[in-house]
């Protein structure tokens, strides 16, 4: 069991509570409130430009909040003793120089971690590049660079994973690959928050749901909850966001 599932039940890894952030006068978080618990994926979903990256920034110290809180376990995640093992994140593909090996690039994230070379390896088996471990990034496929991105955000053993869109642009097997990947990660008791814009591929990884439009929440629930009265994840969607209908 991960640490993050605790006697009495499940204590929220993530939480969001009033986030807002204003830029160049315009508002692009507008109190946002919602939990992300352990043993469970949720999706963070909205259109394009809806705030989700700027919420994950927040959440991982790589931008500022006008007003509120994002917290790991509790804490800014500048104020952690050890991120690296608190949360593993892949924001912007695998992060590695095109020029570096994928070897040597989860070799170069481990030292920063304190993690040892024998995780590197096993990591690499776990997500199905050791193949092409010495091949360099830049040859990779997207499904690859997805996957090397993978293997770097576990590789301190995280109990939280923080994705951002990391079906985008996958082939269906790429996608089924990743869907599994994630249930297993949950299983194993993590936090798993992806976002996404994409419904029909989350309909199936997803157990909670935020759905968020213009930096608002609009929706925030159980799959089940949220897409009951539809026909699906997709229908929900877009009765919640208006996307599609000219609005």
């Amino acid at each position: 069991m991960r640490p993050g599932l605790r006697a009495g039940g499940m204590v929220p890894m993530l939480t969001f509570d009033e986030l807002a952030k204003r830029r160049g006068g315009c508002d692009i978080l507008r109190g946002l409130t919602f939990r992300a618990r352990p043993g469970r994926v949720t999706g963070f979903l909205g259109p394009n430009g809806a705030g989700k990256s700027s919420t994950l920034r927040i959440l991982l110290g790589l931008d500022r909040a006008t007003s509120g809180t994002a917290l790991v376990d509790g804490r800014r995640f500048q104020t952690l003793r050890d991120p690296m093992r608190k949360v593993g994140a892949m924001l912007d593909g695998s992060g590695a120089h095109r020029s570096r090996t994928g070897r040597a690039h989860l070799r170069w994230v481990a030292r920063a971690a304190g993690v040892g070379n024998r995780r590197v390896e096993s990591l690499l088996e776990t997500v199905g590049i050791a193949h092409a471990a010495d091949k360099r990034v830049g040859t990779y496929s997207l499904g690859m660079g997805r996957r090397l991105g993978l293997a770097a955000a576990l590789l301190a053993d995280p109990e939280a994973l923080v994705l951002d869109e990391p079906v985008n642009g996958l082939d269906p097997e790429g996608i089924r690959w990743t869907r599994r990947f994630l249930r297993e990660q949950a299983a194993q008791g993590r936090t798993v928050l992806l976002s996404s814009h994409l419904m029909g591929e989350l309909a199936e990884t997803v157990d909670d749901v935020v759905v968020i439009r213009r930096g608002e929440i609009v929706a925030d629930g159980t799959l089940e909850e949220v897409t009951g009265g539809h026909g699906s994840l997709e229908d929900a969607f877009f009765a919640l966001t208006g996307e599609g209908d000219g609005r």
